[in-house]
């Protein structure tokens, strides 16, 4: 019960949540026109497009401007140049009853949102928060939550700087607590510290849980697939598509997925397979925000195969895909893994004639089942190979002990009896070590590799 009330505490409402109110949002977006900080791969038009979309993702949240501004160094204190700031300060204080202003960087230093907050009246948010607060609404179990909350962290004791900041300004003097001998900072640091153990050591014990649950499907044997993509790709409308599962219902929203989730399905030999649904990528999704969800993530190292999942319909396709494999390679997965991953090309429906220019990628479409069969015979025929599973059909006496055997340690699929003989034809599915076992246990019977 104890642990219980510690784990509520540390779900409570949030101190960095914007509030429950209406947002009206100016996007700004710093383009770099050269140097080592502009990707080559996208444009400021495509970068801001995303940035809308992220704050149409948030409800009672309101796009009024998308502001593009050049800058040769969005590090710097103010963002932009002299004069560039002072046009788009003017712009902004123009906008009718707007309440905030996302600047469209990865994550702002707390002067930097000191000094902008100060010249536009209105609070300012960097893709960071604004990710962290999607997150915050979309999260649903313990886990997604208390992830959330560690990745609040580093947020925390930067607002925690500023505010000392201001008080030794206004104050001066004496920055000691009472005569306790410790200064506001590491006090409130400290306590932060003790915070961030809380939230580590109960991810820990939902770690250990999983992975319990973990070892208990792996003595199911049952094949894992993860199926992973940029945010709002179509993973959860393919494991709908795969599945058959009624009770999945898809978003047309950035990140409407935070938990991993499971769900069962059948290849074309009838093999029982979990699909799992995890977390969407984003570019520039900063470092600690996918750190704090590894323990979500982790699940996908155990899997046997990875399905990458890609909306071939969106302009920024490929630097999504390069999004996609650069988180995944900094999971330090199995190199097996990485090598034997599957890339689907989504959303061929809105497109004519759509042949993917990669080699051994599939062109589907999930919300219409085109290309899907094909999908599944690859996605079969890797996890054979990833599990060291055969699809056999054997002769048994049905007076011998073969078939309850079989039963026991194999997937049985068809038995098909011959009552003329006293014998069956059994299709089944088995793993190499219970295979070797089967022919030294029954080393006259007769096996057809399928």
């Amino acid at each position: 019960e104890e642990d219980e009330v510690a784990l509520e505490e540390l779900l409570g409402p949030s101190p960095l949540a914007p509030g429950p109110g209406a947002q009206r949002v100016a996007i700004v977006h710093p383009a770099v026109k050269w140097g080592p900080q502009k990707s080559p791969l996208t444009t400021a038009e495509l970068q801001i497009a995303e940035a809308a979309a992220l704050v149409n993702t948030l409800q009672n949240w309101t796009v009024l401007d998308k502001i593009i501004i050049p800058t040769k160094n969005p590090n710097k204190k103010f963002v932009f140049g002299k004069g560039n700031f002072q046009v788009l300060t003017e712009k902004i204080k123009k906008l009718p009853h707007v309440t905030a202003v996302f600047l469209n960087v990865e994550r702002m230093s707390s002067l930097t949102k000191k000094e902008l907050e100060g010249a536009w009246g209105v609070q300012v948010f960097d893709r960071y928060t604004v990710v962290l607060h999607i997150f915050r609404c979309n999260a649903r179990t313990r886990e997604a939550k208390l992830q959330v909350a560690l990745a609040e962290i580093p947020l925390l004791r930067s607002n925690l700087k500023n505010e000392v900041s201001q008080r030794d300004q206004q104050r001066g003097g004496s920055r000691y607590i009472m005569g306790s001998g410790e200064t506001f900072l590491e006090t409130q640091n400290r306590v932060l510290k003790e915070r961030e153990l809380k939230i580590r050591n109960a991810l820990e014990k939902l770690r250990r849980k999983r992975a319990l649950l973990r070892t208990q499907r792996r003595k199911c044997e049952f094949p894992m697939v993860s199926v992973m993509g940029y945010t709002n790709c179509g993973k959860t409308t393919l494991i709908k598509a795969l599945t058959g599962e009624a009770g999945l219902q898809p978003r047309d929203q950035l990140f409407a997925t935070l938990d991993i989730t499971a769900h069962a399905g059948y290849l074309p030999s009838h093999m029982a397979v979990i699909y799992v649904d995890t977390i969407g990528f984003l570019t520039d999704l900063p470092h600690n925000l996918v750190e704090s969800f590894s323990a979500t993530l982790e699940e996908v190292a155990y899997s046997d195969l990875i399905v990458h999942v890609r909306d071939v319909t969106h302009p920024e396709t490929t630097l999504q895909k390069a999004t996609v494999l650069s988180v995944l390679r900094n999971l330090n997965l199995p190199s097996h893994l990485l090598d034997s991953m599957v890339e689907v090309h989504n959303k061929v429906d809105l497109m004519e004639r759509y042949k993917p220019t990669e080699e051994n990628a599939f062109a589907i479409s999930a919300l219409h089942g085109h290309g899907l069969e094909e999908l599944k015979q690859e996605i079969e025929k890797k996890i054979l190979t990833a599990t060291g599973k055969k699809i056999l059909t054997v002769n048994i006496n049905l007076e011998g002990p073969q078939l309850s055997w079989l039963y026991k340690e194999a997937t049985v699929q068809e038995v098909e009896v011959m009552p003329e003989d006293g014998t069956a034809r059994v299709k089944v599915i088995i793993g190499s070590s219970a295979f070797g076992r089967y022919k030294n246990l029954f080393p006259n019977s007769e096996i057809f590799m399928s």
